[in-house]
């Protein structure tokens, strides 16, 4: 059995990680706790720090449809085409991550066009390029090889800004 990340409908991370708890899966949603103001009054709630998206530890081969089929399910992130199944080290390193860590904002990360980039993993390891546009998930990088022009899109996560 692997964790693999289950994307959600919106601001259904937590109906949807106690649906799957009730069927009796193990799923982790990872929250912080942070004070919400409103004009009448100051709470305390707990905030889900991944929108959108639980992790399930579950057999693929038997479970996937009982866990697609739970009431707030959308899919399951797939990487080159398929599941992308998560060790339990990096589920763990979340899990230490945050309770080290208590004030963690997630970002989304912008790129303007024009600004240069180098590639740090992947089939084009450290190849250097400038952003044309950018999607929510990937950036379209100009790369000059081969005395030609190339466009790629690769996810932001590959990038880093020189």
């Amino acid at each position: 059995m692997h964790w693999y990340a289950l994307y959600t409908k919106s601001r259904n991370e937590k109906k949807l990680t106690e649906r799957l708890r009730v069927k009796g899966f193990e799923v982790y949603t990872p929250t912080q706790t942070v004070y919400k103001q409103w004009s009448d009054r100051k709470k305390k709630v707990q905030e889900v720090l991944f929108k959108s998206y639980v992790f399930v530890k579950f057999d693929l081969t038997k479970s996937k449809i009982d866990v697609l089929e739970t009431p707030g399910a959308v899919a399951i992130v797939n990487w080159l085409g398929k599941p992308a199944a998560i060790q339990e080290e990096e589920i763990q390193a979340i899990k230490d991550f945050l309770q080290d860590h208590k004030d963690v904002k997630m970002e989304r990360l912008d790129f303007e066009p024009g600004t240069t980039m180098k590639v740090k993993t992947g089939q084009l390891q450290d190849e250097i390029g400038t952003v044309v546009r950018q999607t929510k998930h990937k950036v379209i990088l100009q790369l000059e090889k081969l005395g030609m022009s190339l466009q790629a899109e690769i996810p932001k996560s590959l990038v880093e800004k020189l």
